[in-house]
């Protein structure tokens, strides 16, 4: 593999692969993202992804070697980078110094089947709170995470906070969740919006043995009328004492738990 070095922070290259690190709207124009740090870059490649190019520091490719040489060994093209340069890309206070530029992959919703058991944001849009729900999504075997609208699931921040996570369960992206919904009521699985309702369904009293979706709302505005519309069972987790609601991320730890328990 021959190295490329690059030194500017003006770099043409490096101006692109920032705005692929800042932009929602360019990742998806040219269906590539961008890995930060060892973990994630080795967790992308393990998990099937192409690794389109690698920019690596001489110290990174030193302190990491192994994975390193993996990474690299495995990349259409490697950069090697100053310091300066690493800063220009970082999304971290402490950059590793090893980014990869890494090719999206597609799913689609015929991948949803029943007798599985899913969660669902609708319009979440704090990628801290799509990447913890990812973790403990895969955690706790959920067999994949359902995104319509809100935060790009390839945000930095949302990759970070999912350890990986993101990467390497199934994600299903949908600009329409009541046509899933509704295909999925005519198959006998169980779809339910959680909302902060007394008059709603005990969540501990739903019965998840034939496949499950449950449905979490925007952090803001919970889960939009006409998704409630479209799920066959509006549920609540019963609280003491006087909170009104929860956090997005913890209502979907809680769900998950009472799914797979």
């Amino acid at each position: 593999m021959n190295y490329i070095e690059i030194s500017s922070r003006n770099n043409e290259k490096i101006k692109y692969v920032n705005k692929l690190v800042t932009s929602s709207k360019e990742r998806n124009r040219a269906s590539l993202f961008v890995c930060e740090g060892i973990r994630l870059c080795y967790d992308a490649l393990i998990s099937g992804y192409s690794i389109k190019e690698v920019y690596i520091t001489y110290d990174a490719l030193s302190k990491y070697n192994e994975k390193a040489q993996v990474i690299t060994d495995n990349a259409d093209k490697v950069y090697l980078i100053t310091d300066e340069v690493k800063d220009k890309l970082s999304d971290t206070v402490n950059s590793q110094g090893v980014f990869c530029v890494v090719e999206m992959k597609h799913s689609t919703t015929e991948e949803v089947t029943a007798g599985k058991r899913y969660v669902a944001l609708d319009s979440v849009q704090n990628p801290q709170n799509l990447g913890t729900v990812a973790r403990t999504a895969e955690a706790l075997g959920i067999q994949g995470v359902i995104v319509s609208g809100g935060c790009d699931i390839y945000n930095p921040k949302a990759l970070r906070a999912s350890m990986g996570s993101l990467l390497r369960i199934p994600v299903i992206r949908t600009d329409n969740l009541c046509a899933l919904i509704e295909k999925l009521n005519s198959c006998g699985v169980l779809t339910f919006s959680t909302v902060p309702d007394n008059s709603a369904r005990d969540i501990t009293t739903l019965d998840f043995s034939r496949g499950a979706v449950a449905v979490i709302g925007n952090e803001g505005n919970g889960v939009s009328q006409e998704v409630q519309n479209a799920t066959s069972v509006l549920a609540t987790i019963k609280m003491l004492g006087n909170a009104e609601s929860l956090n997005a991320s913890s209502a979907a730890v809680i769900t998950m738990w009472e799914m797979m328990k």
